[in-house]
């Protein structure tokens, strides 16, 4: 994604915000900041660059943004943010359609099996609390689903490196060995 394709969309995510929201915004920057800064800041243009400038933001990092605009109640904002992340790293090269298909086996029996155990897997699976929660919000009340979406995730932050045998490991690691055998026993035999 290039950045024009970026700054597009901070640009219509600054000019859906209510001055509040913006207030609300700057306040919850005001630790990476600081007071003379923010009172510079009238728009959510600036404070965007601002947060760029900082290292704080960029089209590879919005994890803190996304995590703001989630706690202004402002979630349709910090999902078009979270997605146009996603459609950043589909660009990244697949695994191989041999490990495509596992990855493929493997997710239909750890949906299946999972349950209530998705966020211990997620936090070992490397995935930020903010992607976790971020996860939860879009299921709330299917855990299959939570569960899909957040290997969703973990496939897009791994991009061609996921492979099945850290599926199995982060398993085991949780102490899921029944779902790691089952994924094991569903794969095909070399």
């Amino acid at each position: 994604m290039s950045s024009l394709q970026f700054n597009s969309l901070l640009l219509d995510i600054s000019n859906q915000l209510t001055e509040k929201q913006l207030e609300d915004l700057k306040f919850l920057c005001g630790d990476m900041l600081g007071k003379r800064e923010l009172e510079k800041i009238c728009s959510g243009v600036r404070l965007f660059q601002v947060l760029t400038e900082r290292m704080k933001l960029g089209a590879d990092n919005t994890d803190c943004l996304s995590r703001f605009l989630t706690q202004i109640q402002r979630q349709d904002l910090a999902e078009r943010l979270e997605s146009f992340e996603s459609q950043a790293d589909l660009s990244d090269v697949l695994p191989d359609k041999e490990e495509r298909d596992k990855l493929g086996i493997a997710t239909e029996v750890i949906v299946e099996n999972l349950g209530k155990n998705w966020r211990k897997m997620g936090r070992r699976l490397g995935l930020t609390e903010v992607k976790i929660d971020s996860v939860s919000k879009r299921h709330p009340t299917d855990l299959e689903e939570t569960t899909r979406e957040l290997l969703k995730e973990w496939r897009r932050s791994q991009g061609a490196q996921a492979r099945t045998q850290e599926l199995i490991q982060a398993l085991r690691a949780c102490m899921l060995n029944r779902t790691a055998d089952l994924v094991e026993d569903s794969l095909p035999s070399c």
